[in-house]
This record gives structure tokens, sequence and C-alpha cells, in this order.
């Protein structure tokens, strides 16, 4: 049994070893072991809520941690800046292409910059978002430090407040005092005074013109309605005799027709008075003839060629 025993012993210790041994590696690769790149960032603005362990994010992905916060008094400028250094793991990058085509300096050129965001309302903790921001400028200042400077760009809050301090507000209060007493005036006006007065004569004018309006049309409305009723008469009336008129029209059109068609009985007749006095006209001019030949003819009678 103490064999046994020994044995249990020595394999619970190796066991147990080994378990140290990869939670040491585990440690070491998690803390900066592996590869990773550190840098400085320098923030003009108040850094509350950030200590060392914050998180670094590239559009709201960790990708590194703050590793120092510091305070720099600059003697000349009386200006307190705020020096942050972190670092980034690189193995929590993947990259499409080729890694090596693009450097540091070069998403710099491209607009990337560090802000200081907050982690929580609640909390109050910050932490650095890194972005691109092509349209800002990159301002290094002058350090003590062997590290890379990462340029930064201010928070929303913090780029109000420069408008607000920029803000001329003596001028804003004189232009709103000058609106006010023109308002005022306006409203001190006799114009102004008289304008209910004025408002309620213009409203008892049309109470009135409406008045007026309803009793001529409850007046006027039975004689429309008798003028009305006529006119639909009328034209029934007309529409009426228009037709007979059409009819009568088109009746003696028919009759025309038959009339000076050329199988028609008066046609015919027609034709046979034209024939008689065709035939009297040659009659009458041989006798014409005759009578210029032998006028003596008209007593003797005629005589033979």
């Amino acid at each position: 049994m103490s064999e046994k025993s020994q044995y249990a012993t020595t394999g619970a210790f190796v066991v147990g070893a080994l378990l140290i041994f990869v939670a040491v590696v585990l440690y070491l690769l998690g803390s900066g072991f592996g590869k990773r790149e550190s840098f400085v960032m320098v923030f003009n603005a108040a850094a509350k809520g950030l200590s060392a362990g914050a998180p670094v994010a590239l559009r709201g992905v960790q990708i590194g941690q703050v590793t120092d916060v510091d305070v720099v008094l600059d003697t000349k400028t009386a200006d307190v800046l705020v020096v942050v250094k972190a670092e980034i793991d690189e193995t929590s990058i993947y990259y499409e292409g080729d890694p090596n085509a693009v450097d540091t300096e070069d998403l710099i050129k491209r607009g990337l910059r560090a802000q200081l965001n907050m982690q929580s309302l609640v909390t109050g903790l910050l932490y650095i978002e890194m972005d691109f921001h092509p349209d800002t400028p990159v301002k290094h200042y002058n350090l003590n430090s062997k590290l890379p400077q990462f340029p930064t760009v201010p928070t929303n809050l913090e780029r109000l407040a420069t408008q607000l301090q920029n803000f001329d507000i003596d001028k804003m209060a004189k232009r709103i005092e000058t609106i006010s007493d023109s308002i005022d005036t306006l409203v001190s006006s006799k114009e102004m005074q008289q304008l209910p007065l004025n408002m309620n004569e213009t409203l008892d004018s049309l109470k009135g013109l409406s008045e007026k309006m309803q009793t001529q049309l409850a007046s006027s409305g039975p004689r429309l309605d008798a003028m009305l009723d006529e006119t639909t008469t009328t034209i029934a009336s007309t529409g009426s005799q228009l037709n007979d008129a059409v009819q009568s029209f088109e009746n003696s059109m028919q009759s025309l027709e038959e009339l000076v068609s050329s199988d028609s009985t008066t046609v015919y007749q027609m034709n046979e008075a034209l024939n008689e006095v065709s035939r009297a006209s040659r009659s009458l001019r041989l006798l014409t003839t005759t009578l210029e030949r032998q006028p003596e003819s008209l007593i003797r009678g005629r005589t033979g060629d």
C-alpha cells in the first residue's frame, strides 16, 4: 500500500506541475509575451475614469489595453496634458492581403486616430476608441519618450465645449435684447392696441354679410327653382320642335330626290314638253324663213319651189 500511495503522490505532483506550467505560459502570452506594439497618446482633456487595463478598441473591437496613465504639466504654456501609454496585440487583427504592405504610419496618413470614449454612463469608466478621421490634422507633442506617438482627436463633448468657448455670448445677448425691445415696442404701439377692436369689427362685418347672403339665398331660392323648371320645359319643347323640323327637312329632301329621279313621271312629262317645244320652234323657224323668201305667200299661200 505504501508503494501505491507513493506512486499516486508522484503522479499528482506531476499533473499539478504541468497545470502550473500551462497557466504560466497562457499568462505570459496574454500579458505581452506575444507580438505586441507599444505607443503613446496625448489627450488635452480630462481623463477621469481612464486607468491602466482600460481597453483599446478599433471600431468597438478590443485590440489592446492601456498600460499607464501620466499627467504632464507644460511650464511654458501651463497646459495640462494626459499622456497615455498603451499596447496593441497585432494577433487580434486579421489582414486581408499582405500585412506588410500597410504599417502604422500609413494608417495614420489615412486618418487613423485615437479618441477617449465612455464605456458606461453608470460607472463613468473610459476607454480608447480608434477609428478613421481623414479630415482631422495630425498633431504631435514634444514628449520625453522613445515610444512612437499616436495622434488623437477631441471627443464630441470637447468639440462642443470649444465651440461654446468661441461663441460670442455678449454679442448674442445684445441681439436678444434688441429683438426684445423691438417686440416690446411693437406690442405697445397704438396700432397693436387697436388690433383686437379692428378684429372684432371685421368679425361683425363678416357675420352681417353672412346673414345677408343667407337671407338672399332663402328669398331667391324659389325663383331660381321656377326659372330652372321653365328653362327645362323650354328646352324640352325646343327639342321636340327641332326634331319635327329635322323630320320635315328629311321628307322634303326625299321628295326632291324622287322628283329629280331619272325614272320619275315628272321628269318624263318634262322631257315630252321640251320635245314639243323643240318641234314648235322648228316649225316657227321654217315659217319665218318662208315669209322672208315669199312674203306674198301670207296672202296667196305658199308656191312650189
